[in-house]
């Protein structure tokens, strides 16, 4: 919710604090507050696109941080929006920011956008490490307090909720959480961290009642109270001005400071109230008393919370299943407890209940349709997968209950003649969307789903058998399954996003981005692998050169001005298939491995690679002296531009697209020397798959291939064997 003005004021008071050594302890986590946090504090990339692999290195360093101190890590994630409506404005406002910030990003100024894939970045991260994760239903900040109430342990976030309730533990902001300076002898390390509690607070109030805080909140102003009430009352009340404390840099409010000290006066919440009620006057004192009365329910937590038992069940149930939206309460309990342990997008979610998505602004060019709009037809298939169900059960309870809450939230249903007159329903989905540098509302009508998406049904999904589910997933991208047969299987669902990119990215990407995005995944496979014991590229001076090779021609994360909007453009719209086509592939419980983020794209080093294949570097000089390089550069590029790809093409879309470049300073990649002949000869020389493979690695000797390489030894049909 966050209190309007708070931080500000009391992070500019530190005798509200005190000095704490976070040690042995739990400690529950705001994970959506980490993650910004974690990101915009390190001066990573944000105007091309995000470093994920420093972002997970950055994370792990922070886990390995608490870990060191015996701290107990407990994250919790926001889910989808709030099913009342409430705060939708507020949220519409802050993409509306967004947009402009990555506006300005991409005009070389200043703006704050996280990239698009780090909150799957981060759970990819925690899930690898073993920490304990939930996603709420809806906004977490509620069952963060309650967890943490529940066990007396502190909390870590950055929201100024946190100094309204009142916790046991306390509240540890990130603003004076020093991770990074871990402290004290080897077997007593400690994180220096400033400890808040409500109770320290209200003391240098005349030690006024506790109880009097959310009445504080609600007319000070947060992200559900209407801005009038605020204004009104402070425009009637007077108030004495707060004596200054010490100040760090930022100037307290006297509003916060005098309202503190003139509720300090009330005994009780009763005749605080009621005086507030007279104070504001009015010929609704009714509605208004139980407006606030509402606002300051939000803040009693509950002796227990029920994710304490979720986090503590070797097998997590679903947690609170008794608090569900309406619109949950009929879906299957599979899909409910995806979400629950983060491998199912809130995205979700919000389709389920609300009907409508924002999606998320990125750095892009704003004079062009939004980046989003390439990855449409993968939303749509998304959207008939979990809306299908409600449109043919019209009579279910959960149909009804969707009636029941009124067609403003937001419109489920369109009546639309149907044939002979009949009236049926056509179910929209409303997707907010920049348009040039404003938020769109777009309508999306749910289509009739393929035959492919009419054999699963919703509730029965996890049942179904893998070919179906990869059936649907490989026909949205528009790739027939034996195109990915020599690929890794964590390769796979890249190598099919990159393919429906090609297809569908406008304006339609240069070679030589096509070619960076190609080496941006062979540098984060080799990386990866070498970084893992067990791989037989563990420690190979020849990978470790390629990566160095690649890494140097990254373009330096600080560097705003210079930014390349065509390729800032196409990238965003590679990104936004990715984002969308794993949801699509949680949805349909991974007919595919899901990648890790963190390895298949780096938007400085891609840029970086763009820019020095147009000026004349080559991929094969590139990756010289490592055969697992080329060899895995050659399979990812035969996937893609080889003739059983066109072959699927021709018979998925009735014939082959010509790749257009696009590029307005000249057509950079199209007859670009060398590399652009070898990638034909390349192509021309491998007809068969099977007796072709050891031919796409030029200058590899037998033992070369016989190297005992993960990608060479898991098949698609290890894929198949994977999700079985």
């Amino acid at each position: 919710m966050g209190v309007h003005g708070l931080t500000s004021f009391v992070e500019g008071n530190r005798q509200f604090f005190t000095d704490m050594k976070l040690r042995d302890c739990r400690l529950v986590i705001d994970g959506c507050s980490l993650y910004f946090r974690l990101y915009f504090n390190s001066g990573l990339d944000q105007a091309r696109g995000g470093d994920y692999d420093m972002f997970a290195v950055l994370v792990r360093q922070f886990f390995a941080a608490l870990s060191e101190c015996g701290v107990q890590p407990f994250v919790v994630l926001d889910g989808g929006m709030d099913q009342t409506d409430k705060k939708f404005k507020t949220l519409q406002e802050r993409i509306q920011s967004k947009i402009r910030e990555a506006h300005a990003l991409s005009r070389g100024s200043h703006g704050c956008v996280l990239p698009l894939l780090a909150r799957d970045v981060f759970k990819q991260v925690l899930s690898e490490l073993g920490v304990p994760l939930v996603q709420c239903i809806s906004e977490a900040d509620f069952e963060i307090a309650s967890l943490a109430k529940h066990w007396g342990c502190p909390v870590l976030t950055n929201d100024s909720d946190f100094y309204i309730f009142d916790l046991k533990g306390g509240y540890l902001p990130f603003s004076f959480f020093q991770w990074n300076n871990v402290s004290g002898k080897a077997t007593e390390r400690y994180i220096p961290a400033q400890h808040f509690t409500v109770t320290r607070f209200c003391s240098h109030f005349n030690h006024m009642n506790k109880q009097l805080l959310p009445l504080f909140a609600v007319i000070t102003g947060n992200d559900y109270t209407p801005a009038k009430i605020t204004e009104i009352f402070f425009s009637r009340v007077e108030l004495e001005r707060a004596p200054s404390g010490r100040k760090t840099g930022r100037s307290s409010s006297p509003r916060i400071g005098g309202f503190l000290l003139w509720l300090s006066q009330f005994t009780s919440l009763v005749h605080a109230l009621e005086e507030v009620l007279e104070i504001l006057g009015g010929q609704q004192t009714g509605k208004l008393r139980t407006q606030l009365s509402a606002g300051m329910q939000d803040y009693q937590l509950p002796h227990n919370s029920s994710l304490a038992q979720y986090f503590s069940s070797p097998q997590p149930a679903l947690p609170d299943a008794h608090g569900l939206p309406a619109a949950l309460v009929y879906q299957p309990e599979w899909l409910l407890k995806m979400v629950a342990s983060g491998k199912l997008s809130s995205f979700v979610l919000d389709v389920l209940v609300l009907q409508k998505v924002l999606l998320v602004a990125q750095v892009e060019n704003s004079n062009l349709p939004s980046s989003h709009t390439t990855s449409l037809n993968i939303r749509k298939t998304i959207y008939s997968l979990l809306l299908e169900k409600s449109r043919e059960g019209s009579q279910t309870p959960h149909a009804v209950s969707q009636r029941g809450r009124g067609g403003g939230r937001g419109g489920l249903n369109r009546q639309s003649q149907g044939k002979g007159g009949q009236q049926c329903d056509i179910q929209c989905v409303y997707e907010y969307d920049r348009h040039e540098l404003n938020l769109k509302k777009n309508t999306v009508e749910v289509e009739r789903p393929n035959c492919s998406v009419l054999q699963l049904n919703l509730t029965a999904i996890d049942k179904a058998s893998a070919q179906v589910k990869l059936q649907v997933l490989l026909g949205t991208l528009g790739v027939m399954g034996h195109v990915l047969q020599p690929l890794p299987p964590h390769l796979c669902l890249p190598v099919c996003v990159t393919y429906f990119w090609m297809k569908n990215c406008k304006p339609k990407p240069s070679h030589p981005l096509f070619q960076a995005i190609l080496l941006g995944m062979v540098y984060g496979e080799l990386s990866w692998r070498s970084a893992h014991p067990n791989d037989p590229l563990f420690g190979s001076k020849a990978s470790a050169s390629v990566c160095q090779r690649l890494s140097q021609l990254r373009v330096s994360p600080g560097q705003r001005r210079g930014l390349d909007l065509v390729v800032a453009h196409c990238l965003s719209q590679w990104q936004s298939c990715m984002w969308v086509a794993m949801f699509l592939n949680q949805l349909l419980c991974f007919p595919l491995p899901e990648p890790q983020c963190a390895w298949i794209f780096s938007g400085t080093l891609l840029h970086g690679l763009e820019a020095a294949i147009r000026g004349g570097h080559q991929c094969e000089s590139l990756l010289a002296g490592d055969s697992v390089a080329w060899q895995l550069y050659s399979i990812l590029l035969e996937a893609l531009t080889g003739p059983a790809v066109s072959a699927a093409a021709s018979k998925s879309r009735g014939g082959g697209q010509r790749q257009e470049q696009q590029r307005g300073r000249g057509h950079g990649g199209r007859g670009r020397g060398n590399e652009g002949r070898g990638r034909s000869n390349g192509g021309g020389g491998r007809g068969s798959r099977g007796g072709g493979r050891g031919n796409i690695s030029r200058g590899m000797t037998s033992s070369d291939n016989a190297l005992d390489n993960r990608f060479a030894l898991l098949t698609f049909d290890d894929c198949q064997q994977w999700c079985s």
